[in-house]
């Protein structure tokens, strides 16, 4: 063999070798976030302002807090949740898929609304009137901010009587759309959305009482998976720090 044979075997070993360090160490920067579907936009605006601050990747995963936990429970390779409520991030720590105890990292806000201009300040008997006939509500059972609007309903008296109405679903990403598209009348979700369409469409809302409803505590934990993780402990130590709050604030959450 030549020596400028060997030389180009040499180089193409030495490019081969540098592009899976490059690769490995890609992978090694990325975090990958399981978020309830009411973050779906939120996450976007935590995930480039901490890539800007780090230069750490974030991956989500957005879905039903439900439907997210059980994939976690099956094995899901996911580094962080962050839940819409604290009951399923605690379900997980105590079945041994978490690090340690889920913390509130926000507290969410329901709220009613449409794209049709509608009054919203007698909003339960404007259920029951015959224009009404879609109410989008998320899967109570896997969506803590569907729980939170069945409360509010049964508190006023009403969840029964408007019953046949509910469009129910999976995920609040998916009451958004129904929302957004015109689908249905009304929905409850959260006050995320009215950030998200600023600017872009025009809807019409009404906060409800949060004494109508459980708080909507919002648990994060750092699952299995990312135990020894630096990236994954740097996000979960980011979305606890004022520059995660502000936006938290500027998308409707309440934060401490």
């Amino acid at each position: 063999m030549s020596f400028s044979s060997a030389l180009k075997i040499q180089l193409r070993l030495a490019f081969f070798i540098g592009c899976l360090f490059t690769s490995s160490l890609t992978f090694a920067q990325s975090i990958k976030v399981a978020a309830a579907a009411n973050l779906q936009s939120v996450i976007k605006v935590l995930g480039e302002d901490f890539t800007k601050k780090t230069g750490l990747i974030v991956q989500p995963i957005v879905g039903s807090s439900g439907n997210l936990s059980t994939q976690v429970s099956n094995g899901a390779p996911f580094d962080v949740f962050l839940s819409a409520d604290m009951d399923f991030a605690e379900k997980l720590y105590k079945a041994g898929f978490a690090q340690k105890k889920p913390v509130v990292y926000a507290k969410g806000s329901l709220i009613i609304c449409s794209t049709k201009d509608i009054e919203f300040d007698n909003w339960e008997r404007m259920l029951l009137t015959p224009a009404i006939t879609r109410v989008a509500i998320a899967n109570p059972a896997i969506a803590p901010y569907g729980k939170a609007a069945t409360e509010a309903l049964n508190v006023k008296g009403i969840l029964s009587e408007i019953h046949s109405k509910l469009v129910t679903g999976e995920s609040i990403s998916q009451v958004n759309t129904y929302i957004t598209t015109g689908s249905v009348d009304v929905g409850f979700t959260t006050q995320a959305l009215v950030k998200d369409v600023e600017g872009k469409q025009k809807i019409y809302w009404k906060a409800i009482d949060p004494k109508l409803y459980s708080p909507i505590e919002q648990g994060m934990v750092i699952l299995k998976h990312g135990i020894g993780n630096t990236a994954a402990e740097k996000f979960y130590q980011y979305i606890l720090s004022a520059d995660a709050k502000r936006i938290f604030k500027e998308y409707g959450y309440i934060v401490q």
